[in-house]
C-alpha cells in the first residue's frame, strides 16, 4: 500500500508527477484567477457605510420600533384597565373639535386582534426602514406619520377612525416605491421583500369592509409613495456602476512582470506593436545574457623572480 506524503514539495520528485503538469495547473489556476478579477471589477458595486457596524444599525431599528410598540400596548392597557375611553381621540375627518386626533389615532386600537396584527405587520416594516434608510429613518417616519393623519382627516368621509394600520400602509408603500425608483440592488431586494410578505394588503385599499378604515389605507399609501419621490436623492447611494473591463484589454504590466511564462504573456509579447511586451521581452533577455556572459577562472599567481 502506498502512502501519501504530507510534504507538497516532495510531491515534485515522485516519478509519477511531472513538472510540466504542474506548470500547466498553476498557470489555469492563474488563467481563472485574472478572469475572475475582471469579472468582479465589471460588476456593480454597492455602497454602504462602513462605519456604521450591523450591529449598530440592528439596535438602532430594534430600539426605535420597541418604542411604538410599547407606546401602542401600554395605552391599550391603561385604558383597558381603567376604562378611560380613550378611543374618542381618534381622527375625526373635517372635525375641528378633534383635529388632535391627527397625532392620536395611531396609539388607539379597538380590540387585542387589532392591536397584534398592527403590531406584528409595523414589527417588520419598521425595522426595514430604520435598518436600510438608516440616516434619513427618522425623518422619514415623522413625515409618513403626519402626512398619513392629515390626509386621512381630509379626504374620509366622517366616522371614528383608530389603529396604526394607516401607518404600516405609509411604511410598506414607502419601502417598496423607494427601493423600486432608487438605483440600488439591496433597496429593490427590500422591495421585492415587502411585497412578497405584504403584497395582499392592496387588497384592503378598496371599500371591502365598512368596519375597516380604508380611507386610512390609501392616504397612508399615498403618502408612501409621495415621500419615496421626495426622498429618492436622500439617505442610501446608488449602487457604483464600474466601467467594464474590455476582454481585449493588454495584461497588466504587474501581471505580466510576475507571470513571464504564461500563455496569456507570452501570446501579448508576440502581438505587433506592443512596445510593453517588447520593453519585457527585452529586459528578460537582458537580464538572462548578464546572468550568462560572467564566467570565473582560477589561475595559479605566478612567482616573482629574484
Amino acid at each position: 500500500m502506498g502512502t501519501k506524503s504530507k510534504n507538497p514539495l516532495q510531491l515534485i520528485n515522485h516519478p509519477k508527477i511531472h513538472l510540466s503538469n504542474l506548470t500547466c495547473g498553476m498557470h489555469r489556476l492563474n488563467s481563472a484567477y485574472l478572469a475572475f478579477m475582471r469579472w468582479s471589477n465589471s460588476m456593480i458595486q454597492p455602497r454602504w457605510n462602513p462605519e456604521v457596524l450591523d450591529k449598530n444599525r440592528l439596535f438602532y431599528a430594534l430600539w426605535t420600533t420597541g418604542l411604538f410598540i410599547v407606546l401602542i400596548w401600554g395605552v391599550y392597557g391603561i385604558n383597558e384597565a381603567y376604562a378611560l375611553n380613550w378611543r374618542r381621540w381618534g381622527n375625526h375627518p373635517r372635525d375641528w373639535d378633534h383635529v388632535w386626533g391627527v397625532f392620536t389615532y395611531p396609539f388607539l386600537h379597538g380590540d387585542l386582534e387589532h392591536l397584534w396584527n398592527n403590531t406584528a405587520t409595523f414589527f417588520t416594516l419598521n425595522s426595514l426602514l430604520f435598518y436600510f434608510y438608516r440616516s434619513i429613518a427618522a425623518r422619514v417616519w415623522i413625515g409618513l406619520f403626519l402626512i398619513s393623519g392629515i390626509g386621512l382627516w381630509v379626504f374620509a368621509q366622517g366616522g371614528n377612525h383608530i389603529g396604526a394600520s394607516g401607518v404600516n400602509y405609509a411604511l410598506a408603500a414607502y419601502l417598496f416605491s423607494s427601493g423600486a425608483i432608487r438605483k440600488s440592488q439591496l433597496l429593490l431586494r427590500v422591495s421585492l421583500l415587502v411585497a412578497f410578505l405584504y403584497g395582499g394588503m392592496v387588497w384592503w385599499m378598496l371599500p371591502i369592509d365598512e368596519h375597516i378604515s380604508w380611507e386610512g389605507h390609501v392616504a397612508g399609501a399615498i403618502s408612501g409613495v409621495l415621500l419615496a419621490v421626495i426622498t429618492r436623492r436622500w439617505g442610501p447611494l446608488p449602487d457604483l456602476a464600474l466601467k467594464p473591463i474590455d476582454p481585449e484589454e493588454p495584461l497588466p504590466d504587474w501581471w505580466m512582470s510576475a507571470h513571464p511564462e504564461h500563455p496569456d504573456v507570452i501570446a501579448q509579447q508576440q502581438l505587433p506593436n506592443n512596445n510593453d511586451s517588447v520593453k519585457l521581452s527585452d529586459s528578460t533577455s537582458t537580464s538572462t545574457s548578464n546572468r550568462t556572459q560572467f564566467t570565473y577562472r582560477v589561475t595559479p599567481r605566478k612567482k616573482k623572480g629574484n
